[in-house]
């Protein structure tokens, strides 16, 4: 035990199992190696190890990362890393496997270091490693509905304000309006990553190193951008994590979105799109059934996900200065929203590359009613206010359903009526494609606006 000549008394057993944090915590050996062997090379530096300490500690160290990487074990030894009882947290159990390989030197490891600037310094380079790859994740979905946008260019579609028809939409646009969502996620992400890369390693315990330990030198070594500026603030410091679980949690609300839209559009009463037999279930009761389990799954996980941000902040809101136990309660949440989204991000994209469109089902859901915006545009350009426009047309409407007939069907007579600014090309609007073309202003759906939404999203893409 680090601390044992100090208590007459051993650790209650269960409180040992309370405190244990190395059944969850284990994961972080790559960052807690890393930054051990940067540690020493600053040890060295100062004149606290010797060439030979150094690098018997550095060729320790890369064989308890070779043992984790083969797995963690309990009973087997040769499998991977063998646990010991006493190994309280990850930091414990390399500093003891270390000993067992190198003798005494391992000793000289912690000079000036405490497990308070440790994990800190190890849980944020998992979270810029952890930024990296949900990065590459979240490019490669964008770069599948890129992808779908291409391939069904110019398909139409009813486009949907309150779970209702409103106005005709490319599909493409549709699709790309998830692209643009995931690139604020992208950018929410790497805008996080710069202010967790702050190295807090050097703070010591709460007061700062007393070995003139070159925290620059160990930023540079380890790929921060810059150093603590307050010893007392980097022990503590969780924000982050907390910047973290936002983003994903943000993020996996926008993948929540888009599964609930292509539930519903792959049901049979849209019909829209197929989904890929890979990505569907079937009923252990009902032969005929086809489930979109793994688009539900991402629907209930994003509530998980929220929990885990609602854990953290909850945990912080009360904490006094400097480092509290109670900060071991950030990995938890921090680790099971990267397993989560690693383990979504890959099942949406699949469901997108591999869906499959119904073009007919999407042309047959558009009515005319979706036009009547169009027949009030119509005659803001004769001359009538906007608002006047509206009250005229939502008139024809009401008529047209009255009948049971389309807007189309009204005679042209039935159409004065309700305004002299009618004329005989008043049919002119009932064009759903024309509609569509005419919503050319930049991030509209006319096929020029989404042809230049596609080359500025695979710019995007390109960088």
């Amino acid at each position: 035990m680090l601390w044992g000549s100090r208590f007459d008394k051993a650790l209650d057993e269960l409180v040992a199992r309370f405190n244990n944090s190395f059944y969850f915590d284990w994961r972080l050996y790559d960052a807690d190696i890393r930054g051990s062997i940067a540690y020493a090379q600053a040890l060295a530096r100062a004149g606290l190890l010797t060439d030979a300490e150094m690098r018997a500690i550095e060729r320790g160290l890369n064989q308890i990362r070779d043992e984790f990487a083969r797995g963690v074990s309990s009973t087997e030894p040769g499998t991977g890393f063998v646990a010991q009882p006493d190994d309280e947290d990850i930091h414990t159990a390399v500093e003891r496997r270390l000993f067992e390989l190198i003798g005494d030197p391992a000793h000289k490891l912690h000079t000036g270091r405490s497990r308070n600037d440790q994990v800190a310094t190890d849980t944020r380079l998992y979270v810029m490693d952890a930024i990296d790859r949900l990065q590459s994740q979240v490019s490669r979905l964008q770069s599948q509905l890129v992808a779908q946008a291409e391939r069904h260019f110019g398909i139409l579609m009813p486009g949907y304000t309150h779970v209702r028809r409103a106005q005709p939409i490319l599909f493409s646009h549709y699709l790309l309006s998830f692209f643009w969502m995931l690139h604020r996620d992208r950018e929410r992400f790497a805008d996080a990553k710069k202010r967790a890369s702050v190295l807090p390693l050097g703070a010591g315990a709460l007061a700062g190193n007393p070995f003139h330990i070159d925290r620059e030198f160990l930023a540079r070594a380890l790929g921060f951008e810059r150093v603590s500026e307050n010893s007392l603030d980097a022990v503590s410091d969780r924000d982050f994590i907390a910047e973290f679980l936002f983003a994903a949690s943000l993020l996996q609300i926008h993948l929540s979105r888009l599964a609930e839209d292509l539930i519903l559009y792959s049901a049979p009463e849209f019909g829209f799109i197929a989904l890929d037999d890979a990505y569907t279930t079937g009923s252990s009761l009902m032969p005929q059934k086809k489930n979109p389990d793994a688009l539900e799954l991402v629907r209930g996980k994003t509530g998980r996900t929220i929990s885990n941000l609602q854990a953290l902040l909850i945990t912080l809101k009360g904490l006094p200065s400097t480092y509290n136990k109670d900060l071991q309660e950030d990995k938890e949440p921090l680790f099971d929203a990267v397993d989560t989204l690693e383990m979504t991000l890959p099942v949406v994209a699949g469901v997108i590359q591999t869906l499959r469109v119904n073009v007919d089902a999407m042309r047959a859901a558009l009515d005319e009613g979706m036009l009547a915006t169009d027949l009030a545009e119509y005659l803001v350009r004769r001359g009538v206010p906007f608002r006047r426009a509206h009250h005229l047309v939502g008139a024809l409407v009401k008529q047209a359903e009255t009948r049971g007939v389309k807007l189309s069907a009204l005679s042209l007579d039935e159409f004065r009526a309700v305004s002299d600014a009618f004329s005989e090309d008043v049919y002119a609007v009932f064009d759903f494609d024309a509609s569509v073309k005419a919503r050319d202003v930049f991030g509209g759906t006319s096929p020029r606006a989404v042809r230049e939404q596609i080359a500025d999203a695979k710019k995007v893409l390109a960088k």
